[in-house]
C-alpha cells in the first residue's frame, strides 16, 4: 500500500495549523520520498481508550501530530486523529463513572480540517462535566486550539503554547523533473483546475487563492481561541502566531497556571471535593423554649388535651414562625469575605501582570478603574508591540530581577471599600 502520495495531497496546497519546525521535519522526510517509495501502516493499530483515576476523571491524551484520519499509520508516524480524540470525549461524556475529563496534549499541530469541529464539541462539552487541560510538553497551532477550548488550561514552566497562525506550503517540481527529461503537459477544462500544480511554478491567481483560504482558516481559529479563552478576537491576532513558553504563556492569556499534568490532575481532582455547609441553621432561642414547654404540657395531659393543645397551636401560630430562621449577619459577613477576597485576587492578578510585561508602574491605573483582565492583557500586548522590542517577555522578566524599580503602592483597602460600595452607599 502506497500511502505517501496521499500524505502529499494533505500537505500540499492545503491551509496547515502547525509548527513551522514540525512542518520542516514532515517535508525533510517526505519530499525525498515522492518517487514511490511505499509506506506500509501497522496493521495492528488499535484506537487508544482514555484511562480513569480511581476519583472518577478521564485522561485523554492529544499526542503527536493532528490530523482529520490517520489511515492506520498512528504508531509509525506519531499521528493522531481528531476522530480518535472526538470518540473518546463522548465516550468520557457518557460514562457514569466519569466526573470530569483532562486532557493531556503534547502537540505541534497538524492539520485544519477537523480541528474546529473537535474544539466545538469540547466547548459544548464544559456544560456536560468539568473539563480542564495539561498541556505537556507542548500545544501550539491546531493542537492549542483543542487545549484553548477547555475551561481550564495548566503550562509548565518549560512547556509551550500558541503559534496562533495558519500556514500552507505548494512544492513546484518542474525543475527536478526536468533534468531528469520528464514534463508533465494538463489538459483540463475550468481556468482554475490546474491551480497548484506541483509540475509548474504557482500561479498569481493559484497564490491569491490559496492565500484567501489560509486567510479564512486564520479567523476561525482566531475566533475560536477568543471564545476558549474569553479575549478579543483582536488580542489573539496581536499574538502574530508567536510562540509562548512557561510564564509568557499565562502573561499573554493564553493559559491559566504554570503547573504540570500532576499538578493539574492534583487540582481538577480536588475540585470534585464535595464542599463542606457554610452554614448551619438551628432553632432560635424562643423556638427552642416554645418547644420545652409543649414537651412539658404534653407530658402533663392526656393524649386527648395533647391533640387539642396541638391542634390550638396550629390554628393560632403563622407558618412562618414554624421556619429556621436565616443567620443575616452571618450571610452579610460571608459575603463581604468573598468580596474581599475577589478584590484581593483580582489586585494580584494585575500587579503579576504586569511585573511579568515588565511595567509595573501600569497595575495601579489599572486596579484604580477596576479594568478586566482581559482587556489589561489586551493592552499590555499592544504596548509591548508598540516599542517594537525584540526580546520575549521572559527573557525580560528575568532581567526585572535586579532593576531597582520600585513596584506602585495600592491600596486595596480602598478597592475592596469601593467594590462593596459602588454607588457611594
Amino acid at each position: 500500500m502506497k500511502l505517501l502520495p496521499h500524505i502529499a495531497a494533505r500537505v500540499f496546497g492545503a491551509p496547515l495549523m502547525i509548527a513551522r519546525a514540525k512542518l520542516d521535519v514532515i517535508l525533510s522526510v517526505l519530499v525525498p520520498r515522492l518517487d514511490g517509495e511505499s509506506l506500509q501502516p501497522k496493521s495492528s493499530a488499535e484506537t487508544r481508550d482514555y484511562d480513569v483515576t480511581p476519583e472518577g476523571i478521564a485522561v485523554i491524551p492529544a499526542f503527536g501530530t493532528l490530523v482529520r484520519r490517520t489511515v492506520g499509520l498512528e504508531a509509525q508516524s506519531g499521528l493522531v486523529s481528531y476522530t480518535t480524540i472526538g470518540q473518546q470525549l463522548d465516550m468520557a461524556l457518557s460514562d457514569p463513572s466519569v466526573k470530569a475529563i483532562l486532557l493531556d496534549v503534547d502537540s505541534p499541530g497538524g492539520e485544519a480540517g477537523g480541528v474546529f469541529d473537535l474544539a466545538d464539541k469540547i466547548y459544548a462539552a464544559r456544560k456536560i462535566k468539568p473539563i480542564w487541560a495539561s498541556v505537556d510538553e507542548d500545544a501550539f497551532s491546531a493542537a492549542y486550539a483543542i487545549a484553548a477550548s477547555a475551561s481550564k488550561l495548566y503550562v509548565p514552566r518549560t512547556g509551550g503554547v500558541g503559534s496562533i497562525g495558519v500556514i500552507a506550503v505548494h512544492l513546484d517540481q518542474s525543475q527536478a523533473e526536468a533534468d531528469v527529461g520528464l514534463k508533465y503537459t494538463a489538459i483540463y477544462a475550468g481556468a482554475r483546475k490546474n491551480d497548484m500544480s506541483p509540475h509548474e511554478p504557482l500561479s498569481d491567481p493559484a497564490r491569491a487563492a490559496l492565500q484567501t483560504e489560509v486567510d479564512r482558516v486564520y479567523d476561525l481559529f482566531a475566533q475560536t481561541v477568543s471564545r476558549g479563552r474569553r479575549m478579543p478576537v483582536e488580542a489573539v491576532k496581536a499574538t502574530e502566531a508567536g510562540l509562548f513558553f512557561g510564564e509568557d504563556g499565562v502573561a499573554a492569556g493564553l493559559a491559566d497556571k504554570i503547573g504540570t499534568f500532576t499538578d493539574a490532575l492534583a487540582d481538577l481532582t480536588a475540585s470534585l471535593a464535595p464542599k463542606p455547609l457554610r452554614f448551619s441553621i438551628s432553632p432560635t432561642t424562643t423556638q427552642r423554649k416554645d418547644m420545652s414547654m409543649k414537651d412539658q404540657n404534653l407530658n402533663a395531659t392526656t393524649e386527648a388535651q395533647a391533640a387539642e393543645v396541638t391542634a390550638q397551636e396550629a390554628t393560632a401560630t403563622p407558618m412562618a414562625a414554624q421556619e429556621p430562621a436565616v443567620d443575616i449577619a452571618a450571610l452579610t459577613a460571608q459575603a463581604k469575605a468573598e468580596a474581599r477576597a475577589e478584590a484581593l485576587a483580582y489586585v494580584a492578578e494585575v500587579n503579576e501582570l504586569c511585573q511579568l510585561a515588565c511595567m509595573p508602574d501600569k497595575a495601579a491605573g489599572f486596579v484604580a478603574k477596576t479594568v478586566p483582565v482581559a482587556e489589561i492583557r489586551k493592552t499590555l500586548l499592544t504596548a509591548k508591540a508598540a516599542t517594537a522590542e525584540a526580546t520575549a517577555i521572559m527573557s525580560q522578566h528575568e532581567g526585572m530581577a535586579g532593576s531597582p524599580s520600585a513596584e506602585s503602592k495600592i491600596d486595596t483597602a480602598a478597592i475592596y471599600s469601593s467594590r462593596n460600595n459602588p454607588k457611594g452607599k
